[in-house]
């Protein structure tokens, strides 16, 4: 085990999304210490090797190596980024049942080398198997985060951007609830500079077609994406690395991301995509923003969806 020098990451999965998440972290230096965890040894060095090659280019010297499970026990963040990913066809629900057991093994695994840290779960379905990671490592629901929305907000800010001609960054908007196919636009929330953008689409003709055609666009996003190059990874590896930044120098800033809600939004015992203030506590309040009549409903809904696959969880851990 290679001790480490300041704020250390580990990933666990060298596949795209675990590596456009290394990519990230080492060129925005957000970290001193990155290691790479993978079943295949050899696919782990050889990408550690390449990213070692782009030191001398990025903010820091970060030190990147290849190591096992006992090398989690000082990280600050082990982001999970193994697991099958989502083939053409599937939604991410679809891949729950195998995906648990590969996430019961990698949990018990780090929590035995004495993690203290913050788990980041990035494998679909991202909700469930946030829920199942707080579940299998006993840690406070604060210590294990979930990507959650965070793509799907990036994506409704740049596709508002586009119509708007405004800078994506400047837009306040989010998409809430199942990282899937039950995600909410809470359009009654979202402005411009604090003009609210739901009475300035519903006030042009065809206003809500516009908006509903805005959502498909976001939500169908992923399927578009794996069906033209097989998956996604970039942009989620930049909203790890994001999330990640806020840990790591304790932001306080406000992300969309998975946690466990009790009574926020109506809803309690539920991993679910939600605004939450991130530090070095890791999630440690959820922005409890008021959602008009609809949005509630679906949000319960979607809930709901997920509360039902979360009952996989504890029927495995039943058996375990």
């Amino acid at each position: 085990m290679t001790k480490k020098v300041g704020n250390k990451v580990a990933i666990i999965g060298t596949g795209a999304v675990g590596i456009s998440y290394a990519y990230s972290m080492l060129n925005q230096g957000h970290c001193d210490d990155m290691v790479l965890i993978d079943l295949n040894r050899k696919r782990a060095e050889g990408e550690a090797r390449d990213l070692r090659h782009g030191v001398p280019y990025a903010v820091t010297p970060t030190r990147i190596f290849v190591g096992d499970y006992a090398d989690c026990s000082d990280a600050d963040i082990v982001c999970i980024c193994a697991g099958l990913p989502q083939r053409p066809g599937e939604t991410r629900l679809d891949l729950i049942d195998n995906n648990l057991k590969i996430f019961h093994s990698i949990v018990t695994s780090v929590m035995a080398s004495g993690f203290e840290g913050i788990f980041l779960v990035a494998t679909n379905p991202v909700d469930v198997l946030s829920y199942a990671t707080w579940k299998f490592s006993g840690l406070p629901k604060e210590r294990v985060i979930g990507s959650g929305t965070i793509l799907d907000t990036a994506r409704l800010r740049v596709c508002l951007g586009n119509e708007f001609k405004v800078a994506p960054v400047s837009i306040d908007a989010m998409m809430i609830g199942e990282h899937g196919d039950s995600v909410i636009a809470a359009w009654s929330t979202a402005n411009i500079a604090g003009m609210p953008l739901k009475e300035i689409l519903e006030s042009e003709e065809n206003g809500k077609e516009h908006m509903e055609k805005i959502y498909d666009s976001v939500r169908n996003a992923a399927y578009d994406i794996i069906d033209a190059k097989g998956s996604t990874s970039l942009a989620i590896g930049m909203g790890l690395s994001r999330i990640s930044n806020a840990i790591l120098h304790n932001q306080n800033v406000v992300l969309t991301i998975s946690t466990l809600l009790e009574g926020e939004f109506g809803q309690d015992g539920v991993y679910i995509g939600v605004p939450a203030v991130i530090n070095r506590q890791g999630a440690v309040r959820v922005i409890n923003k008021p959602l008009d009549e609809n949005e509630s409903a679906l949000f319960a809904e979607s809930a709901a969806l997920l509360k039902s696959y979360q009952l996989k969880v504890d029927e495995f851990l039943a058996k375990v």
